[in-house]
């Protein structure tokens, strides 16, 4: 049974003890430092790799943070209890059933605040060691990520400015104006940023990029229920992606997993923001192979017997059979994998498939090993991956206990080093992709007062014909209002392209989405779950949040 992982104790002062150990300090008993003193005994560079190895860890952790929430509680995945396997008292199914409990005892939203809250909190620590221009204006940047990704799930944040007393309570920003001091963060931080930052820094356009995310997310934002889009914030959408589209620096990876494998910092340019991770190698590594440990069969790497991975996360039939368009019918069968759409998987991929049998993507019917044996699970059953689950979502039949759902392997995992680097991996964590700033100019050029439908769809056949699938045909609608999954609109083309890097819940609200019926999941019946709850314990250390509504105080 997958337990969450423990409760991590926010740092509500603003102090970075992992580095104390670093630095010599000559100090008589009971004597204080003061500010001077400790900016002179620490280096910042100490503080802002901190709040960099922050970053990585809330993304990849996929049993308690950012990933389940963006994702379990979407339409395209769903945690199946297996008779007492994933049960962890039914908090799996209710996230995707949108009945999690409204108490905010609930440990994601408890760990999802608390990590997210650290990489706040260690970014205004840099500032008040002495930093350059530079040093400030990455720490902003990776403090402005944190604030984005606590007010779209939460609908708030608390703030410090560096040297405020810690002794009261932060201030609280929500609404408007908390989208809007991200907006003047990012945009005051920029013309700081060093021109020459890579993937693995904050650089400007990582920063452009949140700033779309900002604007376009801007009225969802103000009203999650009944999301409105300002023509002003559409024409920053277009001016920033297409100054990104126009530089000419990104290009399309040959193959689509080339942006997720263990070379990912070297050979793609699809990357606008990432994480590094090192092969074999645990210190500030993100976790980042938390992408494939919920997912695979416990029996799916060979080298490591039934402890190949947790047989948890599975992924939807019917977000599976999106990826048909203008294309041969599809039959949820391992001949799927001839659909040209190169991003349903299926598909031999070197370092990975002939190493343990995996092909990256959607992993559908029979799963076989490295030397192309038919793989079994723990019951004796061939190991076949079936689309359909239990209407429930609780397993109990025997004879599909195991293998019921397709499941999803984006990021081919680490073989480099054997079990050595599956476990500690080497793949870049992608936070940011040149693609999503492609779909995001697209949805703000039909959002816009006059829509320009045409050079949206030429955006989105652009990159369809990256991936090797057949062009879409005009009309292309934003959305279905009553099908999610309906392979004709831009919001599937972002479901095909973005599958499990942390948007769907973000852009099923922002298309009006969230409270519709989908598989294995009935339509909402009021706006609580449209945000999650604020725990408790953060609730009393901080008057100036609130609870928000529908959820007990």
């Amino acid at each position: 049974m997958k337990r969450y992982k423990n409760l991590k104790i926010a740092a509500l002062v603003l102090a970075i003890g992992s580095v104390v150990g670093c630095t010599k300090l000559n100090q008589q008993l009971n004597s204080t430092l003061t500010p001077e003193q400790a900016a002179a005994a620490f280096n910042a560079s100490l503080f802002l790799q901190t709040a960099y190895n922050d970053v990585g860890g809330p993304y990849s952790n996929l049993t308690g943070d950012v990933s389940p929430l963006a994702e379990v509680s979407s339409d395209i995945g769903a945690i199946p209890t297996r008779k007492t396997d994933w049960g962890d008292n039914g908090a799996w199914i209710s996230f995707h059933h949108h009945n999690w409990p409204v108490d905010d005892g609930e440990q994601l939203f408890i760990n999802s605040w608390n990590d997210l809250n650290k990489i706040n909190f260690d970014a205004t620590n840099v500032m008040t060691f002495n930093p350059s221009k530079e040093q400030i204006a990455e720490a902003r940047f990776i403090r402005a990520l944190a604030l984005y990704q606590l007010l779209d799930m939460f609908g708030q944040y608390p703030f410090r400015n560096p040297g405020d007393n810690l002794l009261n309570a932060p201030k609280v920003y929500r609404g408007d104006s908390a989208v809007q001091f991200i907006i003047s963060e990012v945009n005051s931080l920029m013309p700081d940023l060093d021109p020459t930052n890579g993937i693995s820094k904050a650089n400007t356009d990582a920063a452009k990029v949140l700033l779309m995310k900002c604007y376009l997310n801007r009225g969802a934002f103000d009203n999650r229920a009944a999301p409105t889009f300002n023509d002003a914030d559409m024409q920053q959408v277009i001016t920033i992606g297409n100054s990104i589209i126009q530089s000419g620096k990104y290009s399309f990876a040959y193959n689509y997993f080339d942006n997720f494998n263990n070379r990912n910092d070297t050979t793609v340019h699809e990357g606008i923001f990432a994480c590094p991770n090192k092969s074999g190698v645990a210190a500030n590594n993100t976790g980042i192979q938390g992408k494939w440990w919920p997912t695979l069969h416990y029996d799916q790497y060979t080298p490591l017997g039934q402890q190949g991975g947790w047989n948890g996360f599975a992924t939807i039939a019917e977000f599976y059979n999106s990826f048909a368009v203008n294309d041969k019918p599809i039959t949820e069968t391992a001949a799927d994998t001839l659909l040209k759409d190169t991003r349903i998987g299926g598909r031999f991929y070197a370092t990975c498939t002939d190493k343990s049998g995996v092909k990256p993507g959607l992993l559908i019917g029979q799963q076989y090993n490295e030397v192309g044996q038919k793989l079994y699970d723990r019951k004796g059953n061939l190991l076949v991956f079936l689309p359909q689950m239990a209407p429930d979502l609780l397993e109990n039949d025997p004879t599909t206990l195991e293998i019921t759902g397709i499941r999803e392997v984006k990021y081919p995992p680490d073989y480099s080093q054997g079990v050595v680097s599956y476990s500690t991996a080497g793949n870049w964590l992608m936070l940011y992709r040149y693609p999503d700033v492609m779909l995001m100019v697209a949805e703000a050029l039909m959002r816009q007062a006059s829509p320009d439908n045409a050079t949206a769809l030429s955006l989105v056949n652009q990159l369809r014909a990256a991936r090797g699938a057949n062009p879409l045909t005009a009309p292309m609608a934003l959305s279905n209002p009553t099908n999610t999954y309906d392979p004709t609109t831009l919001l599937a083309e972002r479901g095909r392209e973005l599958y499990g890097e942390f948007v769907r819940r973000t852009d099923l609200i922002r298309f009006g989405l969230w409270k519709i019926a989908w598989a294995y999941k009935t339509a909402d019946q009021s706006d609580t779950y449209l945000v999650y709850p604020i725990a408790s314990a953060a609730l009393a250390a901080n008057p100036n949040l609130i609870q928000n509504p529908g959820y007990a105080n």
